[in-house]
């Protein structure tokens, strides 16, 4: 009896996860864990917290931007199939020289799965479920969809989500119309993006 519950509370969660990346290759994510996580942390600080956040479809965001993003967070998006095995074992090495995470070693498709689809905690489950659906993902979306995906949920400042909501927050101006410096410093806000 309780194997038959557990085979099918997994079977369910496997076909749900499938449906939920299957609905998101065609639909723009509506929001996502980090954006609820961060009203929650302004609410217990007793502000507000307006989301700035607007999806355009990826022919509408700068060339600039997607070289940046690539330059600074992913050199081998295209090349990988989700995971760069590479930065991985850099970043393990690196994290264990210094005794503490310095480097997370995460593909541009590891960070979008991780910030479509799970809870920003630093477990091996939560890795785990990223590592799944960095799978799912690659196989079912495809690069230039993930790229989408990232590039319009990214958190780009305190409540600023998104290349279109950051052009206009940082420089007045559409995702479309982002030259070289204004891509690379959205791209170089990336890893630690309220500061």
């Amino acid at each position: 009896m309780l194997r038959r519950i557990l085979t099918n509370l997994l079977l369910s969660c496997l076909l749900g996860s499938i449906a939920l990346v299957l609905l998101f290759k065609f639909v723009p994510v509506p929001f996502t864990p980090l954006m609820c996580l961060r009203h929650m942390e302004a609410y217990r600080e007793g502000r507000s917290l307006d989301i700035q956040h607007e999806w355009v479809p990826l022919e509408d965001i700068s060339p600039n931007l997607i070289a940046a993003v690539i330059n600074h967070e992913d050199a081998k998006f295209y090349e990988h199939r989700g995971f760069d095995w590479d930065a991985i074992v850099y970043a393990y090495e690196q994290n264990q020289h210094y005794g503490y995470i310095i480097s997370g070693g995460s593909t541009i498709s590891q960070q979008t799965a991780k910030n479509i689809f799970t809870f920003h905690s630093r477990t091996y489950l939560r890795k785990a479920v990223e590592a799944y659906f960095t799978v799912l993902i690659e196989f079912i979306w495809g690069k230039e969809r993930i790229m989408e995906v990232y590039l319009n949920m990214i958190e780009m400042g305190d409540g600023v989500f998104g290349a279109e909501a950051a052009a206009e927050h940082y420089f007045c101006d559409s995702a479309a119309g982002l030259n070289r410096y204004e891509a690379n410093h959205l791209a170089a806000r990336l890893p630690d993006p309220r500061r």
